[in-house]
């Protein structure tokens, strides 16, 4: 029998996993507020700092339109993403879904797509982090803050979701504190005549505007907003019925954008030297700080950065390992991945060796891009393509599943609104930077091999049954 704070079902009456053929596993613990801020801390609120300058180049000066642009293209996404929770409230995200919503190979494929993104962004993130803080620091080399971040945040991860909940409600604080002193002296700056251009220069200047120009830089301003689909990561640990686990997405990402949009304004308007940002753009990574510095004080520049590199490396990494290791649980437990990732430690109810995998993936990775002169950017690239290329298959997964087989007749939730979403990151895709694009497609075709070779020895991608939807290949 369950205690009251581990019920084995959803709070709701809807009826568990049991009924797709699962035995539930992970513990129900988090509540509606847990998830919201898992999702924030996932985008992290302040994550425009660490790559303002590369957007501000690349959209000619309109990053606040850019940042625009990618939240309705990911409210499209979030809006499919709630409509198959609600379906199928189980771990996996875009794997589930897609292979329950149309066939199980097509689930395979997309997990195989998104593991791109999930596998790598930890990477990324413990990369930029000890980066950051290796220049904050010199005498400690870059490798072992890497390594220091790794360690930390799979001990907390292995300590349970709830040691992970109460952890990112304090990051989520420390956060929103930074960047409400940055609001404040940055308004206060430009009301003391230190602002450059007009206030809607960060929308819309018809010197430099194009929507190619615009798609281009949302394709890197998007990066910001991955991390709101996390949530669906944890439905199987959470106490909420799948209706609020959606709605905390649409939520997240909401929030999350306004603040977004809200910081790029401002130091848009502050930039320093906005001609040399146009032209040269920003190798070092420092053009926020450089603008913070400019508005409150070299104290300000150093407070951002140090903010970014933890927030990236601790808060933010913490969250992403979590949800890349129920990815590769889900498709363990399914035997699409080999089973032994979906043994969940019989105490902490973790998926413990999937989390130990991610952390090694992690710490492979970092050190050996920490070596490489475009490590960061192509990276960045490649989770971006990974992710973008996963949404476009869980688009058409709300289609076949509630338009063609439900018979829905909901056409805004179920027809038109995956339609735009699926366009808008289809045009994203395409203005990807082409070595990102070449890596991608070289990933896909590994993928493809890889199920052509399973179905040639006879063993096809399958799922688990539910109770009323036969499952089919």
């Amino acid at each position: 029998m369950s205690s009251p704070s581990e019920p084995s079902a959803s709070a709701s009456s809807e009826p568990g996993i049991e009924r797709f053929g699962y035995k539930q596993e992970l513990r129900r613990s988090l509540t509606f507020t847990d998830l919201l801020i898992y999702g924030l801390i996932f985008m992290v609120p302040i994550a425009p700092f660490g790559i303002f300058g590369s957007v501000f180049q690349i959209s000619g000066g309109m990053v606040a339109l850019a940042y625009i642009v990618g939240m309705i293209a990911m409210a499209f996404t979030a809006l499919s993403y709630a409509q198959m929770a609600r379906a199928f409230p189980m771990a996996g995200s875009v794997y589930t879904y897609t292979g329950r919503g149309i066939a199980a190979p097509v689930g395979f494929m997309a997990g195989w797509v998104i593991l791109l993104d999930y596998v790598l962004v930890p990477a990324l993130l413990y990369l930029v982090a000890s980066a950051a803080m290796a220049a904050s620091v010199p005498g400690i080399p870059m490798w072992v803050w890497l390594i220091g971040f790794v360690v930390l945040n799979t001990a907390v991860n292995y300590f349970g979701i709830k040691m992970t909940a109460r952890t990112n409600r304090i990051m989520l604080v420390a956060e929103l504190i930074v960047l409400a002193i940055f609001l404040v002296i940055g308004i206060g700056a430009l009301l003391q005549g230190k602002g450059h251009g007009d206030l809607l220069s960060p929308l819309f200047d018809s010197a430099t505007f194009s929507w190619a120009l615009v798609f281009g830089a949302v394709a890197t301003a998007v990066l910001s907003f991955l991390g709101f689909d996390g949530i669906s990561m944890l439905a199987e640990e959470s106490r909420e019925d799948a209706r609020k686990l959606g709605r905390s997405m649409i939520y997240a990402l909401g929030a999350a954008g306004l603040l977004f949009i809200a910081q790029t304004w401002v130091a848009a308007l502050l930039t320093p030297d906005r001609e040399k940002l146009l032209a040269e753009g920003d190798p070092a990574g420092s053009a926020f700080y450089d603008t913070a510095a400019y508005a409150g004080g070299p104290w300000l520049g150093v407070l951002t950065a140090v903010a970014t590199a933890v927030a990236w490396g601790f808060a933010n990494s913490l969250v992403a390992q979590a949800a890349t290791s129920r990815l590769l649980f889900a498709m363990g437990r399914d035997g699409q991945l080999p089973r032994a990732l979906a043994k969940v430690h019989p105490k902490r109810k973790v998926p413990v060796n999937a989390t130990f995998l991610v952390a090694g993936i992690s710490l492979v990775l970092g050190i050996y891009l920490s070596t490489q002169a475009n490590g960061i950017p192509l990276i960045a690239s490649l989770v971006n393509f990974g992710a973008m290329s996963a949404f476009l298959i869980l688009h058409v997964s709300v289609v076949v599943h509630y338009f063609v087989r439900q018979r829905s007749r909901n056409y805004w939730a179920h027809l038109i609104a995956p339609a735009i979403g699926f366009l808008i990151l289809l045009y994203v895709v395409i203005n990807a930077q082409v070595a990102a694009q070449v890596l991608g497609f070289i990933w896909l075709g590994i993928g493809a091999i890889v199920l052509l070779v399973v179905y040639l020895l006879g063993r096809r991608p399958t799922l688990p049954a539910s109770d009323n939807v036969k499952e089919t290949v």
